[in-house]
């Protein structure tokens, strides 16, 4: 459980230092995410999450 604390909180971090360092980029970015189908965004969510889940289990296994 504590390790999954520790990744959010490194989410968190990431996702910080990204509206930090570029701003103007991250507007586009949501303004981009806004205009994007609901039913795309769920698959590509998804997707980026069991492929997540993938990696973590690998490293967690070696």
């Amino acid at each position: 459980m504590k390790d999954l604390f520790i990744a959010l909180a490194l989410a968190v971090c990431l996702e910080g230092l990204l509206y930090a360092a570029f701003p103007q980029q991250m507007k586009r970015a949501i303004a981009l995410m806004l205009a994007t189908p609901e039913a795309q965004i769920r698959v590509i969510g998804l997707t980026t999450a069991i492929i997540g889940f993938i990696v973590v289990f690998w490293l967690r296994a070696a």
